[in-house]
């Protein structure tokens, strides 16, 4: 299923996408159920969703069903004229976001750097704050006093289902809820004056565009099977496949649960392939009014513009 979030009526509103590609209002559809599944989708948030396991995901697909039936069509909304915010718009914590992950990306980077890092033994993670979360359609702000080497990163994401800690590899899908598209937005001269660390360099205001859905786990068969691609204005910058990566899923999961709970609604973006703009000659960086497109098969099309705050 494609689940998203949307702005209707003043607030936030969780929706299921139809064969017609409409988006049926859960918490309206589910306005009559009772007991703990009805209370849940009432809520009208997707981390409640997230957070409610199998139980809630059957009675959607159940509404769904329904509505394509003909029923509930008071909750359906028109997906051409909502506005998309993040599948969550509010996180709990910090996204978490894996570096170096593909091979091309390390080698471009070294380059353009003059440096030979390579391949690390270990994943490198670093954090993003909820507040650079933004969904698909907002402008991502510029702040040209702060930054002028603005880049872009398309990034796989998995979504936290299932808590947990110590995770070994073989139970880690256990722990996914399913799969969205973040666009690792980063301020290369930024992360260069604060010594090479990541977080201020991708932690800026709106540097986080999510969504804009969240496809859940058994719609994708192989996750390390997909197309994944960025393009600028229509140009394409980024082309590669999710099989490129050099760690894992499992492995991401393993490695980031070691002593660290992962709690439903957790994200982890798990790294771009090469094409970024500071590893091309000349550097390629955002500017005000440039379209950013990410796409993931399966998944979809995350879309925002650069504008100056």
């Amino acid at each position: 299923m494609h689940l998203a979030t949307i702005a209707a009526n003043g607030s936030s509103v969780a929706v299921v996408r139809l064969n017609d590609g409409s988006l049926l209002d859960i918490a309206k559809a589910a306005s009559d159920l009772t007991g703990a599944v009805g209370t849940s989708l009432a809520d009208g948030s997707l981390q409640s969703i997230v957070e409610g396991g199998p139980d809630l995901l059957d009675a959607i697909r159940k509404l769904a069903d329904d509505a394509e039936s003909g029923q509930y069509a008071n909750a359906r909304h028109d997906a051409s004229t909502v506005r998309f915010l993040a599948p969550l718009p509010h996180p709990r914590k910090n996204t978490f976001c894996v570096g170096r992950n593909y091979a091309e990306h390390i080698a471009e980077g070294d380059k353009a750097q003059n440096q030979k890092v390579g391949v690390t033994d270990y994943p490198v993670f670093f954090t993003k704050p909820p507040t650079a979360v933004i969904g698909s359609g907002a402008d991502i702000p510029i702040f040209p006093a702060v930054s002028e080497c603005i880049d872009y990163e398309v990034e796989l994401t998995l979504v936290i289902g299932k808590p947990g800690r110590n995770i070994p590899r073989d139970r880690a899908y256990q722990h996914v809820f399913g799969y969205t598209i973040i666009n690792d937005v980063t301020a290369r001269d930024i992360q260069r004056r604060h010594g090479g660390q990541y977080f201020k360099g991708k932690g800026l205001d709106g540097s986080c565009p999510t969504g804009p859905w969240i496809v859940t786990a058994d719609a994708i068969e192989n996750p390390h099977d997909l197309a994944i691609s960025l393009s600028v204005n229509g140009e394409t910058r980024q082309s590669g496949s999710t099989s490129d990566m050099i760690f894992d899923i499992p492995t991401l999961i393993e490695s980031l649960s070691e002593g660290l709970t992962l709690e439903p609604g957790d994200m982890l973006a798990t790294g771009t392939p090469s094409g970024v703009g500071y590893a091309m000659d000349p550097p390629q960086y955002l500017k005000d009014g440039d379209t950013v497109v990410c796409e993931v098969e399966k998944i979809g099309r995350l879309e925002n513009t650069m504008r100056t705050a």
